[in-house]
């Protein structure tokens, strides 16, 4: 009897991503039928189709997998955990980056198709919004040991929304959410949380993540003589983190702060080449803050400047 309880709660939650995948593949041929008019010359509608199966296949594959291999029976009813108190919040910026750069991604391909920027926008939106949610559900039925979290799905939504906004305001992309690590020694105060190598840490020590701003001024100030590549980075970042509560840190002699930051960065698509393996290479690139003069301020120690920080 309790076998066939997992295995109902299985087909549910295979079920939900099934609905997913296909519900993305509808939306995206449906709506680049209606699109015809907008490019010229007309998309290929037959490449975007491929790339919409293969995408598909994969997210299917990826989902299934996970529900294999990272949710573990059995599988309970459906319960919400908010663990919006958590992490001083720095998970949820990492929700939104994660969802921001895969509707940056999957728009890149998107663009190949012969659409529009903004129709790639939205298909990239729509992709980013589909891939998180599905895992967010799975959540949901892994009660006590995760649930689902209502503060996760906002992050997943501002992710994708900021993308599609950009792109609905300028045409662009101004603003680049991006990414910085290095490693701390607090991950050997608890190894099997903050990781036990460089592969673990980069994902699981909050404490050397920061997530970037990253504003390109030529694009708010088209007529500056300062270089196009040149952008101002907002930062953010926590430290003394040992556990996913403030109590807990506390508990084990540590004193959790968040950190605030100032910089400069480099916006590589605006680097004049017309070789596409650079191209690429820039387009990755930006993903990531580049090493500069930076000036911190953080509940602890206030001002600080460093020279170099990443």
């Amino acid at each position: 009897m309790g076998n066939k309880k997992v295995s109902g709660q299985l087909l549910t939650v295979r079920n939900i991503h099934y609905f997913f995948c296909f519900l993305l593949f509808f939306l995206v041929c449906n709506s680049s039928i209606k699109a015809q008019s907008d490019s010229l010359p007309p998309p290929n509608y037959r490449a975007l189709r491929w790339i919409l199966a293969g995408e598909s296949l994969a997210y299917s594959a990826s989902i299934y997998g996970l529900s294999q291999a990272w949710y573990k029976p059995p599988f309970t009813r459906f319960s919400i955990n908010d663990d919006s108190h958590e992490w001083l919040q720095l998970d949820k910026v990492g929700h939104f980056f994660t969802a921001y750069q895969i509707c940056r991604h999957t728009a890149a391909i998107y663009k190949k198709t012969g659409i529009t920027n903004r129709q790639a926008a939205f298909y990239g939106a729509l992709s980013g919004f589909l891939f998180l949610t599905p895992i967010e559900i799975l959540d949901g039925f892994q009660y006590p040991t995760y649930g689902f979290s209502p503060s996760d799905m906002v992050a997943n939504i501002v992710g994708p929304s900021l993308y599609l906004a950009q792109y609905a305001l300028w045409g662009e992309e101004r603003i680049q959410p991006k990414f910085s690590f290095y490693p701390t020694n607090l991950a050997k105060v608890r190894p099997e949380l903050l990781g036990r190598n460089f592969s673990e840490q980069w994902l699981k020590d909050y404490n050397g993540q920061t997530y970037w701003f990253s504003v390109n001024i030529s694009s708010f100030a088209p007529n500056t003589r300062l270089p196009k590549w040149l952008s101002v980075s907002l930062g953010y970042g926590i430290h003394d983190m040992v556990g996913a509560k403030i109590e807990k840190s506390q508990s084990l002699g540590y004193n959790p702060y968040r950190q605030f930051y100032l910089s400069l960065d480099v916006d590589f698509r605006r680097i004049p080449t017309r070789h596409k393996a650079l191209k690429t290479l820039f387009f990755m690139l930006n993903t990531l803050k580049v090493p500069a003069p930076t000036l911190e301020f953080n509940q602890r120690q206030g001002w600080k400047g460093h020279w170099l920080y990443f």
